[in-house]
């Protein structure tokens, strides 16, 4: 019994050593993400940096299904890519107001939940494999609409479009003595910057409602479902009813997503968002991170857009230090980086079998 309490008092211990090293991750991160117009002036920097931001709100709402609930649907980038249109065919046609935004995006929305309810009910009483297919299907369907309707959507050539004045680089958030506009740390205080924010506290704030979700009775729900769908039928719980709500919520905070992502980019075609390889980085990061945890959605899209933006270049720098070494710098060339990108999602899989946040909790049910 003793050799017992001991183990279990180790395991404990562990398990708090480990969520103690995910949240000081997330800390890191976090920090990262809110000064990064400070710490990473550069375009291509904070292009990244609300990459991330974006692609944690929609790693995240897709694991309410796949980690939470048990659902495999490869339908996450169409209500992503409907948010996006919905915002880039208005701001096209209305021109670049507010109002462009949010009757777009409330389009994008609605259209995004008529969808995700007309699957979730015509399809969620099959089962595995079989829904995975359907909304594989509907993905497909939706992408081709998106190249075949170029009047309205631009086709393969996508839309450009502007938005409000106070995301524009041009716009003065702040300005010097001189009327020039003012730099805080070497950050230019212009429309930049204030879109980047736009994105990072639009991003916190679905993050937090995607928090409060998996707290809340519902989110027991759901995991009950994910681990015995048959009890938990059994106990009174109506499972297609909450297999399709999550569902119609996941939908929801993807499209919203795509609102964000078409202010940013102030450009959406169907590779910035209805692309099946998004969909595979979403799987990605999600495995990596962890699947149950929505802290494994920021350390999982953070760490697959940090390889995908700057792999490439730490190894040209690679094969350059090694160049008098044979064979390395062929290995190390920049053209194999998705070579090496395949290695270390191996060996991340390999050494955390359930995720890097799963892996170190020791468990699948943290937050």
């Amino acid at each position: 019994m003793s050799d017992i309490a001991i183990d279990t008092t180790t395991d404990a211990a562990r398990g708090r050593t480990g969520r103690l090293i995910v949240y000081a991750i997330i800390g890191v991160i976090g920090i990262c993400l809110f000064l990064a117009p400070f710490l990473f002036p550069d375009v291509r920097s904070q292009e990244v940096a609300a990459r991330i931001c974006i692609f944690i709100v929609l790693v995240a709402s897709y694991d309410l299904l796949i980690g939470y609930t048990g659902i495999v649907s490869f339908a996450h980038t169409m209500f992503f890519g409907l948010g996006a249109y919905g915002t880039a065919i208005a701001l096209k046609l209305m021109g670049p107001g507010w109002d462009a935004i949010l009757l777009g995006g409330a389009l994008g929305l609605i259209v995004s939940l008529i969808l995700a309810a007309l699957v979730g009910l015509l399809s969620l009483r099959v089962k595995a494999i079989f829904f995975a297919m359907v909304t594989l299907a509907a993905a497909s369907v939706m992408a081709v609409m998106a190249s075949q309707f170029s009047d309205f959507t631009g086709g393969e050539d996508g839309i450009i479009y502007k938005v409000p004045k106070l995301f524009s680089p041009a716009t003065k958030l702040l300005t010097d003595e001189d009327g020039k506009v003012l730099r805080i740390f070497g950050a230019k205080a212009n429309g930049k910057m204030a879109a980047y924010y736009f994105v990072f506290f639009g991003s916190l704030v679905l993050y937090l409602i995607m928090l409060r979700i998996v707290a809340s009775p519902l989110g027991t729900v759901l995991e009950a479902i994910r681990e015995n769908e048959m009890r938990a039928e059994a106990l009174g719980y109506r499972v297609v009813l909450y297999r399709t709500a999550i569902f119609c919520i996941a939908a929801l905070i993807a499209a919203a997503a795509g609102i964000l992502r078409a202010v940013w980019l102030k450009y959406t075609g169907p590779e910035t968002s209805l692309s099946f390889a998004i969909m595979i980085d979403i799987l990605l990061m999600v495995v990596i991170g962890g699947m149950g945890t929505m802290t494994g959605a920021i350390i999982g899209a953070t760490l697959m857009s940090l390889a995908q933006f700057y792999l490439k270049d730490l190894m040209e720098v690679a094969s350059e230090a090694t160049a008098g070494i044979p064979l390395l710098p062929d290995l190390l060339a920049p053209d194999r980086w998705l070579l090496w990108l395949g290695v270390l999602f191996i060996l991340l899989v390999y050494f955390f079998p359930a995720g890097i946040v799963g892996t170190l909790n020791k468990k699948g049910g943290h937050p």
